[in-house]
């Protein structure tokens, strides 16, 4: 096995920007193992989208590898098609049948609050002030319950975040586990009460149809949640540094026909997710390399979402981008849960600072959180004015 000493994802230099070192192991070392996470990582579109399509080779679920779950992590992000199958179902019939543009209405009138508010201070994080109040608000709006208290539901998503990277840093996967508890007790007191609008009504309603225990669709609730308030956390960050540094195409996206394609090709050029893994269930190759059952695959996603094979001028930011079949969500029966609403959230922002009669700008240095899997800003300094 060739080891890659290039890449550390937590090295402060890939947290910043991970795009060049992407770009050198996609030519050089289009897969390698990595000691380090115990597995292959793959960086080319090709590869990643076919690992991510063929869920008999490369399964989500480690149990044929003698790997037991818990029942803590059992979801639907957990199963692979085809028990898989009739709980997606469930959770994306009742995703669908909700009042999209309503939520939607609802996001611009409390962002719009939230920068009234906001336009008075010198300064502030955008992530702590902005992405998160309004992930939770759009995330409870669209479940249909009591959105948690925000201090708390920030540090709690932080800490799975930090758990995706336990592999890295085994000293976050207690922290982690203990806040992926506090969100499946969360869905399990929503469960328990009277849910008179949302999604969680709907899935209450037929909960019949997603043939699993009980357990699964609690704890695929809580996915829900977590993956929605994450995703828009996360996203809302990344779109909005990148529409600062290029505030020409903020202007652009006064074109409303831009909006949709403009808000897919800010995922792809700087999205939540870095990569996801999965294990092999049989042998298999990759260019010319073995894989052995049991093995993790790790894809890059973000570096898939950079090459060159796939998307012409891959280091630009081009808001017209077609075809732009990006992977900055995942890709298949396992693509993000959270990705509709995130969208929806980001097309909210942009409509709303496009409309805010001054603009935003940077007030002080962005600092990057210190995640692998999920990129993210942790502080965003910006203020209103010029």
């Amino acid at each position: 096995m060739t080891q890659i000493s290039l890449f550390d994802p937590l090295d402060p230099e890939m947290l910043e920007n991970p795009y060049p070192r992407y770009m050198l192991l996609q030519k050089e070392h289009p897969i390698f193992w990595h000691e380090g996470i115990r597995s292959w990582v793959v960086t080319r579109y090709r590869d990643c989208r076919e690992i991510l399509l063929d869920h008999t080779t490369f399964a989500i679920n480690w149990t044929p590898t003698g790997e037991e779950i818990p029942k803590s992590r059992q979801h639907l992000q957990s199963l692979d098609p085809p028990r898989q199958a009739p709980l997606r179902s469930l959770i994306m019939n009742s995703l669908h049948a909700q009042d999209l543009d309503g939520i939607a209405q609802r996001a611009r009138e409390h962002i719009r609050r939230r920068f009234s508010d906001l336009s008075r201070r010198p300064s502030f994080n955008w992530m702590t002030e902005v992405a998160s109040p309004v992930a939770l608000s759009i995330t409870a709006d669209l479940l249909g319950v009591e959105a948690p208290d925000h201090d708390s539901y920030l540090e709690i998503s932080e800490s799975i975040a930090l758990r995706m990277d336990a592999s890295l840093r085994p000293e976050n996967a207690e922290r982690g586990d203990q806040a992926r508890l506090r969100v499946n007790a969360l869905a399990d007191e929503w469960f328990a009460a009277e849910a008179s609008a949302g999604l969680l009504k709907d899935v209450k309603a037929n909960a019949a149809r997603a043939q699993v225990p009980e357990h699964y669709i609690h704890n695929s609730v809580a996915l829900m949640f977590n993956s929605s308030y994450g995703t828009i956390f996360a996203t809302a960050g990344n779109a909005v540094l990148t529409l600062l540094e290029h505030p020409q195409a903020l202007e652009r996206l006064r074109d409303e026909r831009l909006l949709s394609t403009g808000v897919h090709e800010l995922v792809r050029f700087d999205g939540p997710v870095q990569g996801t893994s999965r294990v092999a269930v049989r042998a298999t190759e990759i260019r010319g390399v073995t894989i052995e059952p049991g093995q993790l695959v790790m894809t890059a996603l973000a570096a898939a979402n950079r090459d060159p094979e796939q998307f012409p001028n891959p280091d630009e930011l081009v808001l017209d981008r077609h075809p732009n079949r990006h992977l900055g969500f995942g890709w298949g029966t396992h693509a993000c849960v959270g990705a509709l609403v995130g969208q929806i959230a980001i097309r909210a922002l942009i409509v709303c600072l496009l409309e805010n009669p001054v603009p935003l700008r940077l007030a002080g240095k962005p600092v990057r959180r210190p995640t692998a899997t999920v990129r993210c800003m942790s502080v965003l300094p910006v203020a209103f004015g010029e």
